[in-house]
């Protein structure tokens, strides 16, 4: 009996492995605020281009403070979070500042649409595979990383925020200053 019991614990182990997708298998590292910021290279998605994607480089952004935000449009408090995040890019257009949105498990077509029906203008790069996002430790989303001047992340919030905040104004303008 205990053989049986075993033999069968052994079959329902290899077929967990088997059904889980590989990305979920890995030991995912997680970001710290503190932590060198993981490198990436990904597509701008821009539906009205007949250009090759604008590829967005961190090593290109280097001497900027940097928001990155993890989001999809079937995400409730992705939704919520949307416009502080635009007031935000506007508030900061002409500065050492750059804004990235990273689309997470979500079709291109399907972004792409919401942004513009809301009027949203901030980039929003493409991460095929969820490689990005793995690199980052994403919990889900939306999650948000701000990235000081040196690549250093100083900021990362789990869940939705209010970015044009006078807290986060100032969390920015402090890591803007030479």
């Amino acid at each position: 009996m205990k053989r049986i019991v075993i033999i069968v614990l052994l079959i329902l182990g290899v077929l967990v492995f088997f059904i889980i997708p590989k990305e979920d298998r890995v030991q995912r590292i997680i970001v710290a605020v503190g932590q060198k910021a993981p490198e990436f290279e990904l597509p701008e998605i821009d539906p009205n281009s007949k250009n090759p994607p604008k590829i967005w480089s961190s090593s290109d952004l280097k001497g900027k403070v940097v928001f990155i935000n993890f989001w999809a449009s079937w995400c409730k408090e992705c939704r919520i979070e949307m416009p502080s995040i635009q007031r935000l890019y506007d508030k900061m257009k002409d500065r050492p500042f750059q804004m990235i949105t990273i689309l997470y498990r979500e079709a291109p077509e399907k972004a792409m649409a919401y942004m513009k029906v809301n009027g949203f203008t901030m980039p929003v790069l493409l991460d095929e595979g969820n490689k990005t996002a793995y690199s980052y430790g994403l919990t889900g989303v939306p999650e948000t990383y701000i990235i000081d001047k040196e690549g250093i992340v100083k900021k990362r919030h789990i869940g939705g925020g209010v970015w044009d905040s006078p807290e986060t104004l100032s969390f920015i303008e402090n890591l803007l200053k030479p």
